[in-house]
């Protein structure tokens, strides 16, 4: 039996369970792809929607104040509109680009950049809203900015309005999304490997059945059935095998019953032949009988030609190298060859071989030989498995294209079991 041990990355369950954590972790992924960042996205891009709205009336404001000379008002405007909108409001002015001078701030506290802020500097040197996302003193910041009107004219001198909300809050959400996405998905990619795993593993138990069945199959067993109760191809395999068992088993059977005819066939005529050798050993043997010896040795002769011509033909049947002659045969003259080679032998049986009367030649297409081995076995047969005093006749005859050669007898038959 094949006992060789499977390298552990080469196992089914081992490569099974990986492709199906292979294949969840693909989908994990997808997911987090599709929804973590275009949710940070969307969330990120409604803040500055929000921002820039809520950052027009301000602009106006501060830029009627800069227009009535009530710059003094600006810390006052931004503090309000700072509680207002729940954000930093920082109003600049510009000095030679690309400097800015902040002169009111919301919340003002230590340097944190906000001095040369990238969004409001950007602002200021395009006269367009601009917004983008900072990362000011280790915090996450969406900020909008935008120069100060009145009347819908920029303000002199330049004035930029910035304000600026922490993200904090709304990439919590993102947060949460991205550690219950990588959560779950560590959960669902262990469960498909055990998932996985335990599914090979009871499959890797049906083929490792089969494969002990094929061995014990290999090593001429044929006895044990091949069970497998499923109904998907690996059942279907089994099956087959177990068909296969069974006509290996009808052959192998076939094959013994075979050998022991043979050697029955071999010993008959051997021992006869060797009977006949001391016989004939026997210088005060008397011509005839010797004459009756020597014939009946030679029939025993023939009969052993005869059987290792069919062990002979047997062999290359099995090896498909049996070939077949197309040749005009007579078939008259093979019944006569037939009849005349097995009288002797249907004299000393008690039987009665005849050829029956026919109405002129018979003629044919075929393999004489093949012809002549056929009608041999049929006569054998019939002078071998019928009574004494048994009438075996041989007859050929044609009916329009079809030629045929028959062996009759009138013996028993063969029983139906």
């Amino acid at each position: 039996m094949n006992n060789q041990h499977v390298p552990l990355l080469k196992s089914l369950s081992v490569r099974l369970g990986l492709v199906l954590f292979v294949v969840v972790a693909g989908a994990v992924a997808i997911v987090y792809v599709a929804v973590v960042p275009p949710l940070e996205s969307r969330l990120i891009n409604a803040t500055f929607s929000d921002l820039e709205q809520v950052s027009a009336l301000p602009a106006q404001v501060i830029g009627r104040a800069n227009v009535e000379g009530r710059r003094s008002q600006y810390q006052g405007l931004a503090d309000t509109f700072s509680v207002q909108l729940n954000a930093r409001v920082v109003v600049y002015e510009a000095l030679a680009p690309p400097a800015l001078a902040v002169i009111a701030d919301s919340r003002p506290g230590p340097a944190d950049g906000v001095g040369s802020d990238r969004i409001a500097v950007a602002s200021s040197e395009s006269g367009q809203v601009e917004h983008g996302r900072v990362n000011r003193g280790g915090q996450e910041f969406a900020e909008v900015a935008r120069p100060a009107v009145s009347g819908g004219q920029q303000v002199e001198p330049v004035t930029t309005l910035l304000v600026s909300q922490p993200l904090a809050e709304r990439l919590s959400a993102v947060s949460v999304v991205r550690r219950d996405i990588l959560i779950f998905g560590g959960v669902a990619l262990a469960v498909s490997w055990l998932v996985g795993a335990l599914a090979a593993l009871k499959l890797t138990r049906r083929i490792q059945r089969l494969e002990v069945a094929a061995d014990r199959i290999a090593g001429g067993d044929f006895d044990a059935k091949i069970e497998d109760t499923g109904q998907d191809e690996l059942g279907q395999l089994a099956r087959t095998f177990d068909q296969m068992r069974e006509r290996l088993a009808s052959l192998d059977h076939a094959r013994r019953e075979f050998i022991a005819n043979a050697s029955h066939e071999l010993r008959t005529p051997l021992f006869a032949l060797g009977g006949f050798l001391e016989l004939l050993a026997d210088e005060d043997l008397e011509e005839g009988t010797r004459r009756d010896f020597l014939e009946t040795a030679s029939g025993q002769v023939d009969r052993l030609t005869r059987l290792a011509t069919d062990l002979l033909d047997l062999s290359r049947l099995d090896a498909g190298q049996l070939g077949l002659e197309s040749e005009p045969v007579d078939l008259g003259a093979a019944a006569q060859e037939l009849v005349d080679g097995f009288g002797g032998l249907a004299e000393a049986t008690g039987h009665v071989l005849r050829l029956s009367p026919r109405d002129g030649d018979v003629a044919a297409v075929g393999d004489e030989q093949r012809v002549l081995q056929i009608g041999r076995s049929l006569i054998e047969n019939a002078l071998r498995h019928t009574p004494t005093g048994t009438t075996v006749d041989v007859t050929v005859a044609q009916a329009g294209e079809r030629a045929t050669l028959a062996v009759h007898d009138d013996g028993p038959g063969v029983r139906p079991e």
